[in-house]
This record gives structure tokens, C-alpha cells and sequence, in this order.
């Protein structure tokens, strides 16, 4: 008999499948009921509107469960989702969302990055009011748009495909594993459900702050590029303009190079031929490049090799700072200094900004905060944060400062 944990994981799993199945019909409830309620047209263009979204359900309802006719579903899904949006924006901002899952669902390869254009050019048309200008820089800056959200949207169904893959192979391990001890004490299989609960957990964890670190700080970078290069032309300058396209270039191939890292669980390149005080140097060049903004960066001590799980806590807790400080605070000025001291290595984050309120960050804050202190939870050292509204932040990162060598040695001794 399955544990009753496994009972409960198969349960979630139903849950959340029958919600999926009765999302696109919410989203489309929705979208078609903020569309009548702020509709200001003839009641006669409204009943052509409600037609499409009859129109709509009957096609999903008849189309969706021939899994055969996957191509014909998903085509007249994506056309539809078109005529919809040209009747009224909210079905973008709503029910335009169902092509990216379908998509995604019901095609495969490269007919669901296909399908995911399509949705993408239909959405980023609806919202920006039209196709673009017959200029070259808006016309680029219009499919710049529409290559962000088919990245992102394929990036995380991806992450998700390989996240579903793991956990049906750890289902596949715990069965085999089940059959065996089948007939040892209850202790035993009670311990084995917790063991693969908590590798389910941890995964997940991981995942989510791989994907705050690298992919979600990387798209934010683009997106504020890419507002740049909006500004930059409409005063008419064309070199800015450039610049900050080749900007948001340089960050999608980034981001694109560290998500693969990310599903392969693979450190950061920054590590993999540069010690951490480089890399930390590089990574606040950069950022200083992109924001405008004077970075210090000092190094203090023996510089020696550390475990590579705390150089990447280290650097990805001096990214973090710096992206709080670039999309929070405003400040004029950032300084990072490392220090190596026989027990810890210690990094301090400092800026002028705006500063904010710690204990209230701390009930109800954003993941960046929380992912800083897993890391440093998750290596045995200590997070401080230290700031004031007007007085700008201080952020301390202590690790031990365990070597390479030295944690080899140790589980040689252990062995």
C-alpha cells in the first residue's frame, strides 16, 4: 500500500491538474466580464464580443481533449485569442495567457516556440496599441518584446518539464525502493516518504532561488534596457538608443546561459576560472556599467580558495545586493568589501539610498531577502541587515572559511 504521504502528493497532483483543466475557462470568465462591465460600445458590437467568447469555451470544451488534433486546436485557440483582443485589451491581459499554456501543452519542439510567438506578437501588439512604426528601432524594440516573453515563457516551462521529470524518476525510485523494504518496520518506510519529501523540497528551493539569482534579475535588467532605449528615442538619440539595445542583448544571452546552468545544477561561470574577489569585482562593474552608479570594491586579508558552495553564497549574495540596490534604493553610491580572516569570510554591502524598515521587510518581504538567507542558512553562516528609510543599507554576510582542501580532507578522515 502507497504511504500516506505519497496518498497526499497524488492528491495535490490531482488537485492541481483539475485546476489547470478549469483555469482557461476562468481566465476567460474574467476577461469577458471586465470587458462588458467597462465596455463603452453599442450593446450590438458587446453580443458580438460574448458570441466570440461562446465561440471560445465551445472550442475548448470539444477541441482540448482530442490530444490527435493537437496543431488544429492550438491554431484555432491562438485565432481566436486574436479576434478577442482586437474586440477588447482585458482578453489579453487575461485569457491570452491560455496560449502560452496550450502551447506549451499540446505542441511539441519547435511548433510550441511557433506557438508561443504567436500568442507573444498578438499580446505585445494589443497592449502597445498596434503594430509599430515603420522605423527600424521600433520596429526592433517591438520584437525585442515579444523575444523576452517567449524566453521567459519557454525558460520556466523548461524549468517546469524538468522538475516534473525528476520528480516522476524519484516516484519511480520510492516504488522500487518500497518494494524492498516492503516488509522491514514501519519506521523504516516512514523514513524513506520524509527523505524524498524533503529532496522534493530542496530541489524546488533550489530551483526558486536559481531562478531569482540569474533568470528573474536578468529579464528585469532587459526590461529596464529596453524603457532606456524607449526614452533614449524619443528625444531622438539614436546612439543611447543603441547602447541600451546592446545592453539588453548582452543580458538575455546571460540570463539564457545561466537558466541551462541552473536546470543542470551547474555553478555559476563566473567561479568556474576566476577567484571570488574577481568575480565579485566583475559582477559590480557591470552592474555599475548598467545603473550609472559608483561601486568601491575592496578586498581585505590572505585571499585564499574557499568551498565552491561558499564562494557562489558570496557572490550571489553581492548580486542580490546590488540588484536591491539598483531597483530599490536610488543610491548614489555602493561599496562591497571582502574580507578573509582566519575564521570567516565576511562580505559588507553598503549604499546610500533609500534604505527601508528590516522588521518590515522581514514579515512580509520580497524572496530576494529570503534567498540571501537560505544561502547563508544553508552554509552555516550568518546574515545581518542593517537600515533605516533615509539612512541607506548595510548587508553582512559571514561564512566560515572552510577551503577547498580542508572540507576534502575532512570527509577523507570521516570515510
Amino acid at each position: 500500500m502507497p504511504s500516506t504521504s505519497a496518498k497526499q502528493l497524488e492528491h495535490r497532483e490531482q488537485q492541481l491538474l483539475r485546476l489547470l483543466a478549469v483555469a482557461p475557462y476562468l481566465l476567460l470568465a474574467t476577461s469577458a466580464t471586465l470587458s462588458m462591465i467597462t465596455a463603452t460600445d453599442a450593446w450590438s458590437d458587446r453580443l458580438v464580443t460574448l458570441g466570440l467568447v461562446v465561440l471560445a469555451v465551445a472550442w475548448m470544451w470539444t477541441m482540448s481533449t482530442r490530444r490527435t488534433a493537437g496543431a488544429v486546436y492550438v491554431t484555432g485557440l491562438i485565432l481566436l485569442i486574436a479576434l478577442l483582443c482586437s474586440r477588447d485589451m482585458w482578453f489579453a491581459g487575461f485569457f491570452g495567457f491560455v496560449g502560452y499554456l496550450h502551447s506549451w501543452q499540446y505542441l511539441r519542439d519547435r511548433w510550441r516556440f511557433v506557438g508561443l510567438t504567436a500568442t507573444a506578437a498578438i499580446s505585445v501588439t494589443t497592449f502597445t496599441g498596434g503594430l509599430p512604426g515603420p522605423m527600424p528601432a521600433a520596429i526592433l524594440v517591438h520584437l525585442l518584446f515579444i523575444v523576452a516573453i517567449v524566453t521567459a515563457v519557454g525558460l520556466f516551462s523548461s524549468i517546469g518539464d524538468v522538475t516534473r521529470e525528476h520528480s516522476a524518476e524519484r516516484k519511480r525510485m520510492v516504488v522500487q525502493l518500497e518494494q524492498t523494504i516492503r516488509e522491514n518496520e514501519g519506521l523504516q518506510a516512514q523514513l524513506l516518504v520524509q527523505a524524498r519529501e524533503a529532496g522534493v523540497l530542496e530541489e524546488r528551493q533550489r530551483i526558486a532561488r536559481e531562478i531569482h539569482d540569474t533568470i528573474a534579475q536578468g529579464l528585469t535588467g532587459v526590461i529596464t534596457q529596453l524603457h532606456a532605449t524607449e526614452r533614449a528615442m524619443d528625444v531622438g538619440n539614436d546612439g543611447f538608443a543603441r547602447r541600451h539595445l546592446g545592453n539588453a542583448t548582452t543580458l538575455a544571452r546571460e540570463s539564457l546561459a545561466e537558466a541551462r546552468r541552473s536546470v543542470h545544477a551547474v555553478g555559476p561561470s563566473e567561479l568556474e576560472s576566476t577567484r571570488l574577489p574577481d568575480a565579485i569585482a566583475t559582477a559590480a562593474a557591470e552592474w555599475s556599467r548598467l545603473h550609472g552608479v559608483a561601486v568601491d570594491v575592496i578586498t581585505t586579508g590572505d585571499v585564499r580558495q574557499l568551498h565552491p558552495e561558499a564562494e557562489v553564497t558570496l557572490l550571489r549574495v553581492a548580486q542580490e545586493a546590488l540588484s536591491n540596490a539598483g531597483k530599490h534604493a536610488a543610491a548614489s553610491r555602493v561599496g562591497l568589501t571582502l574580507s578573509y580572516m582566519d575564521d570567516v569570510v565576511t562580505l559588507d554591502v553598503r549604499d546610500d539610498g533609500a534604505g527601508f524598515d528590516p522588521a518590515r521587510a522581514g514579515r512580509g518581504g520580497g524572496f530576494g531577502l529570503t534567498s540571501m538567507r537560505q544561502r547563508v542558512d544553508r552554509v552555516a553562516g550568518v546574515l545581518e541587515i542593517e537600515s533605516e528609510p533615509g539612512q541607506g543599507t548595510a548587508i553582512s554576510a559571514s561564512v566560515p572559511a572552510l577551503s577547498r582542501g580542508s572540507s576534502e580532507e575532512r570527509r577523507t578522515a570521516d570515510d
